[in-house]
């Protein structure tokens, strides 16, 4: 999960690409990146690790000049921590080219090894964001020919024909090439989000695309479109929008976790309201318990902030329970789901989050989740909830057990990480503590996000089912991902084998 963003303007960007960076930052806390192209040519880079308003201070934005340029907020998933694996990225050759993306290549060790030997290009990082700038960047060189100065909608379309033919898994890329513009594309099932709009200033029309429509919202730009599975989007910096579907197999499949936990729940993804799915995940789980526990004991309903809120007071509202804020949220730490390791992420709990003692005191509680990964939070919070004084403590999870690893951008890497690998609903309510433990059904799950968009008819819920909807993910990809990624192998991963300094030297 990571955050991209990309604007064509009349203007300088580079305090628009800050602001939209802070509305993102909510899908990546570890490193932050905006790369500006002014009317000479010339590029301009900053990006390291942090958070967007401890990477960006005055010295870099005024240095961050041009009318167009890319954003990018980072999580790791794969690959080190270093500040060289930070987004964008660059290469000088074809006309020079930089791009952000979200998401996961599935055959990037593949596709590492055919660049090197059959694309002659060198990799800095092990970052799969670079494999795809490469490969772009190289469908791009063989479009053109040697020669050639010029480069038309058409055959940038065309390279990104060839990079969908090359790169599979889930990802949602935003390219800037100097002199045209912006490039943004969407795989081939749209697994990773992905929207475009405009708006009118008095010199002329402007564009933004960015990962969720609240980015755009806050910059006051219009919707036009989310980018289509398989399409791409050129935004010039002369003339109309012009988009291009680039393969002949897409599928609509997206990412049923940015309706859980990922998005911010203002955003329109897919045509589908956050905020009104969350609505529906309360209502759908309000349900089952009066079907499956009618004579439940549940004083009161507690959410567990954030994300979880909307769910929770439609679950409270349909059982006809009292709903009442029990925790109190420290707003400067960050996600504890995004936190890099095991340790971090039992550690910031505590810190994250103060119960009211006057909420818990001989109450039987009902605390409501937006989902359970690993367990560690879980298990916490309830012991949180003992320890100010609850009788009882049931917990709700608004999405079904997380069995499965994500291989698509989110970071779930490792099955045997996940507390509900293997293991019972009576399993997992004993190891976090809870009196009784209530998951959503993933049929409820899937129809409270298709209710606001029913033409989309499939979802990827691959951490929930393990159906992977690109077809290329079998356990040796799996086995292989889960020593690479998990936490033990984060915690020992060497940074990237040389690093390249930004190009315009903001340090």
């Amino acid at each position: 999960m990571c955050g991209v963003l990309g604007i064509v303007g009349k203007s300088p960007v580079g305090p628009l690409l800050y602001d939209g960076l802070m509305v993102l930052q909510h899908r990546g806390q570890d490193a932050a990146g905006i790369l500006t192209c002014d009317n000479q040519g010339v590029v301009n880079l900053r990006k390291d690790n942090g958070l967007v308003k401890d990477v960006f201070f005055k010295r870099h934005m005024k240095r961050l000049k041009g009318n167009v340029g890319i954003a990018h907020c980072r999580y790791p998933t794969a690959g080190s921590s270093s500040p060289a694996e930070a987004q964008p990225f660059y290469v000088n050759s074809p006309f020079g080219i930089a791009l952000a993306h979200n998401g996961n290549l599935t055959n990037a060790d593949a596709l590492r090894k055919r660049i090197f030997k059959d694309d002659l290009r060198h990799l800095n990082t092990s970052s799969d964001s670079e494999v795809l700038l490469n490969i772009f960047a190289h469908e791009i060189f063989q479009t053109i020919g040697e020669g050639s100065y010029k480069l038309s909608h058409e055959q940038i379309f065309s390279a990104v024909r060839g990079v969908f033919a090359r790169c599979r898994g889930g990802y949602a890329v935003v390219a800037n090439i100097v002199g045209i513009g912006i490039v943004a594309f969407r795989d081939r099932f749209g697994i990773r989000p992905l929207i475009y709009g405009y708006r009118d200033t008095d010199d002329g029309r402007e564009y933004m695309v960015a990962s969720e429509s609240v980015a755009l919202a806050s910059q006051g730009f219009t919707v036009i479109a989310d980018v289509r599975p398989g399409e791409a989007i050129v935004l010039p910096i002369e003339g109309e929008a012009e988009g291009r579907m680039c393969v002949d197999d897409a599928r609509y499949s997206p990412c049923i976790f940015e309706q859980v936990y990922l998005a911010r729940p203002d955003s329109m993804i897919d045509g589908i309201s956050v905020y009104r799915t969350r609505m529906r995940m309360g209502e759908k789980l309000a349900k089952k318990i009066m079907r499956e526990w009618p004579d439940h004991d549940i004083d009161v309903v507690i959410p567990i902030p954030d994300t979880s809120r909307t769910s929770a007071l439609e679950l409270s509202q349909k059982l006809r329970l009292r709903y009442r804020e029990g925790f109190i949220k420290n707003r400067y730490i960050g996600r504890t789901f995004i936190m890099p390791g095991q340790a971090e992420r039992r550690r910031s709990v505590r810190q994250k989050l103060n119960a009211l003692d006057l909420e818990f005191g001989g109450k039987n509680v009902l605390l409501v989740d937006d989902s359970i990964v690993r367990g560690t939070t879980s298990r916490q919070i309830v012991q949180m909830a003992r320890e100010s004084g609850a009788r009882k403590v049931y917990f709700a999870s608004a999405a079904p057990p997380v069995r499965y690893p994500n291989v698509y951008g989110i970071d779930m890497p490792a099955a045997t990480e996940l507390i509900a690998n293997n293991r019972t609903i009576e399993q997992i309510e004993k190891i976090i503590g809870a009196d009784r433990l209530i998951y959503q059904d993933l049929n409820d799950l899937i129809d409270s996000a298709r209710e606001g968009n029913p033409q989309i008819t499939e979802f990827d819920t691959s951490c929930f089912s393990a159906k992977y909807v690109t077809g290329d993910v079998d356990e040796r990809y799996l086995s292989g991902l889960e020593l690479l990624r998990n936490d033990g192998a984060k915690k020992h991963k060497p940074s990237s084998p040389s690093a390249l300094r930004d190009v315009s030297q903001l340090n």
